[in-house]
């Protein structure tokens, strides 16, 4: 009997589409899925115990981090053929992590962070990041983040 997908942790899931993708002969899904666990493990062995999904998911938004970075600088060299790699790949994993907050969700979640904290100049912007970063945590980019706090601040 299989476990339902709700039952499993991230790292159980993601093992079971590595070997699903083995299985469908799909060599970059597969390669992309060993690096990411790759990674988990080696956090895992850095910590010295098992990860809980919300470490699975930092080592994940790491890759995916990882990956856009390298997208801008193959564009830069005009290695197209590079950076949609590298975006397959980004693809792949992002399917893992929790779903992502849109612009709106952003600003919104930041003019409240802004308000708790009493923000009212850009010279605040590290009370702001402290109280909306662990928010935004997994399910953000954090230069988009600060941009639109430096940007909500700066209106002020």
């Amino acid at each position: 009997m299989t476990p339902d997908a709700t039952s499993l942790t991230l790292q159980q899931r993601l093992e079971s589409a590595m070997r699903d993708s083995m299985r469908a002969r799909d060599e970059q899904r597969t390669q992309t899925l060993r690096m990411a666990m790759a990674a988990a493990h080696n956090q895992r062995i850095a910590r010295g115990r098992d990860l809980t999904d919300e470490e699975v998911v930092d080592v994940l938004s790491k890759q995916v981090k990882q990956r856009r970075e390298s997208i801008a600088m193959f564009r830069d060299a005009g290695r197209e053929d590079r950076a949609a790699a590298e975006e397959a790949e980004a693809a792949i994993l992002a399917e893992f992590l929790p779903e992502q907050l849109s612009e709106d969700e952003i600003v919104s979640l930041a003019r409240a962070a802004i308000a708790e904290t009493g923000a009212s100049s850009p010279s605040d912007m590290g009370r702001v990041m402290g109280t909306l970063s662990p928010r935004t945590k997994g399910r953000a980019d954090g230069r988009v983040v600060s941009d639109v706090v430096r940007r909500l601040l700066a209106e002020k």
